[in-house]
């Protein structure tokens, strides 16, 4: 696997999905990344990756032969426009509504969508609006 760009300083490095059906997966992953301006980091016969999001079917190495549980993820977006383009576009591209796009009491300007992925994963798309600081602003030492 590749790697771009090395962060330091995240709470989390990276994440694995590990799927029943890659193919399903790919279609559905890219379709959302498309959305949110994500692009993909690379790929091979058994996996694909962007960002920190390492997704490979069970026959990869890395996956040791065993499927991931179920996960929530939420993808941050940069507009309530881009949460409502990434609900529309994971349910076209075979996820199944989980929250349609609106308001959550989670803190004032969160505007969220859910949707399962093929393997029942809860993806989140999710935009804070402006009140929230971005992590460009936060100052990290170790």
């Amino acid at each position: 696997m590749e790697t771009n760009e090395i962060y330091r300083g995240r709470l989390i490095d990276h994440i694995q999905l590990v799927v029943a059906d890659l193919a399903a997966s790919r279609r559905f992953y890219e379709a959302v990344f498309d959305v949110l301006g994500i692009p993909l980091g690379g790929s091979a016969k058994d996996y694909f990756w962007a960002d920190e999001l390492f997704i490979s079917s069970s026959e990869s190495e890395a996956a040791q032969g065993h499927l991931t549980g179920r996960h929530h993820l939420a993808f941050q977006a940069g507009s309530r426009e881009m949460v409502d383009a990434f609900y529309h576009a994971a349910l076209a591209a075979g996820g199944t509504d989980n929250g349609a796009p609106g308001e959550r009491a989670y803190h004032p300007g969160y505007y969220a969508a859910f949707v399962l992925d093929p393997d029942g994963n809860n993806i989140e798309a999710v935009h804070h609006g402006a009140a929230v600081r971005s992590a460009a602003s936060i100052k990290v030492t170790f």
